[in-house]
């Protein structure tokens, strides 16, 4: 099982020089050697530099923490880090010094016990892809995206950058200029991969590294599928840069959930941009936890397109000192008798701030929705911050549309209640923080649970005062 905070505890990190990297800074010559050096079709070059071109085009994000997104320098950032000549085909295949690193995060193992199919990525390359035979003979597609590009390029071509165009804002036209491994799932119709999820691993380990991972999964009618991903950094005084594009389409009585565990080094910035396309009777589900990062501004979004269909994001996110975790969810109500739900938790600690983000939008012609959005918020001294920025676009009067939102502190009486049972202060408080967690820690498999619960220990040490 993947230990989410190895690098805090152990203090190690890989400082292997890359295989290849093309430089800091982002430029025209940049993208085409990208698009090159994995030997793309002519259209997506083609897509890579418009996007370029958006991204020099528009202008930094103006809402926000300003002050941090400013002090993003793009000229520092290598945007392309290749530790590896060639992608594993089985786990023997990859280097030494990878295998090691990821060994140590329970990779392979986690494929042999937990999961369908596994894929690992280091800095801007998939390392290890692979996927249980029974479901290839299934039909069941789980490679890289870059591999996925190679082995389907009309069914890539068919879904890439239409539920997430490259002018929608910023760092989506970045993704599409430079991106590299991510996910490529497709599940046929009826199939139903109901015991065993999908899990990919990311890693950024070169200093000043930027990593744009670009994630599409299909999920034809009738189907199911879990997929999973963990995210961790070493910890470098220099700034990198996350900034993945994930497309998610639920077609008909399909349901999808996509699982993030994200425990970012508090030098990374995570700006990324995640939506679903739900279609008649289909559920998606964001489960979505963030702990780590300088900055993170992520909106896990699911446009009901379809009678019936359903989205459910539940958020958790963690801020400790210099931190700022804004993160929320879009629901965008197009289609009648669709329903969603909205549940944001936040703890901020020390100097940490959250923020929540979200939007519930009713357009006229759907009749007969339901939302609910419930937002709690945990500060654990003085000096944390927390912020709610909901909105509620309701252009139809028969729209069922509830919000609740709170704010509370860990009081003395509850830790004292907690210590009077012999439990130390910030065992204690460590206890209650996995208690307010709790309805995210629960949607996780079980070994990934444990492992929040003891980053979240982690976390607390200190934490009192």
């Amino acid at each position: 099982m993947a230990d989410f905070d190895i690098e805090y505890k152990q203090g190690w990190h890989d400082n292997t020089k890359p295989y290849e990297n093309f430089g800091y800074g982002l430029t025209e010559d940049i993208v085409r050697k990208i698009s090159a050096r994995k030997q793309e079709p002519a259209w997506m070059l083609q897509k890579r530099l418009k996007g370029l071109e958006l991204f020099l085009e528009k202008p930094m994000i103006r809402w926000g923490d300003s002050q941090l997104l400013n002090a993003l320098d793009f000229d520092t950032i290598q945007y392309y880090v290749n530790p590896i000549k060639k992608a594993g085909r089985s786990w023997e295949d990859v280097p030494e010094n990878i295998k090691n690193s990821f060994e140590r995060l329970g990779i392979p193992e986690a494929e042999r016990k937990y999961f369908a199919g596994v894929g690992a990525q280091y800095d801007s390359e998939v390392v290890y892809h692979g996927l249980r035979q029974e479901l290839q003979d299934k039909g069941v597609i789980f490679l890289s995206m870059d591999e996925g590009l190679k082995q389907y390029p009309d069914r890539v071509k068919q879904y890439f950058g239409k539920i997430i165009p490259p002018h929608d804002n910023k760092f989506a036209a970045l993704n599409t200029a430079v991106w590299s491994g991510g996910s490529f799932v497709y599940v046929p119709k009826d199939v139903q991969l109901n015991d065993f999820p999908l899990q990919a691993y990311f890693r950024i380990n070169a200093k000043n590294a930027g990593q744009f991972e670009r994630t599409l999964i299909i999920a034809e009618p009738g189907s199911k599928v879990h997929y999973i991903e963990g995210c961790t950094a070493p910890v470098y005084s220099e700034n990198a840069l996350h900034s993945a594009v994930v497309e998610l389409i639920a077609k008909k009585d399909s349901h999808l959930r996509y699982t993030t565990v994200q425990n970012w080094s508090n030098d990374v910035y995570n700006l990324v941009t995640k939506r679903a396309h739900a279609y008649e009777g289909a559920l998606v589900e964001w489960v979505d936890g963030n702990i780590g990062s300088k900055l993170t501004m992520k909106y896990p979004s699911v446009y009901l397109l379809g009678k019936g269909a359903r989205g459910e994001v539940l958020s958790v996110a963690y801020a400790g000192n210099g931190q700022h975790q804004d993160t929320g969810a879009k629901m965008i109500h197009l289609a009648p008798n669709t329903s969603s739900r909205i549940i944001a938790k936040s703890i901020s600690k020390g100097t940490g701030k959250t923020t929540y983000r979200g939007l519930v939008r009713v357009e006229r012609s759907a009749d007969n929705v339901k939302s609910s959005v419930q937002c709690d918020a945990l500060l654990l001294n003085d000096y944390s911050q927390s912020d709610t920025f909901p909105i509620m676009e309701i252009d139809n009067e028969n729209a069922q549309i509830s919000h609740e939102a709170t704010v509370g502190k860990i009081g003395d009486d509850e830790l004292f209640y907690v210590q009077t049972r012999g439990i130390p202060e910030n065992e204690a408080l460590s206890l209650l923080v996995n208690g307010f967690f709790e309805p995210f820690s629960k949607q996780l498999p079980m070994d990934y649970a444990i492992e929040l619960n003891r980053l979240i220990e982690h976390e607390m040490k200190g934490a009192i005062g």
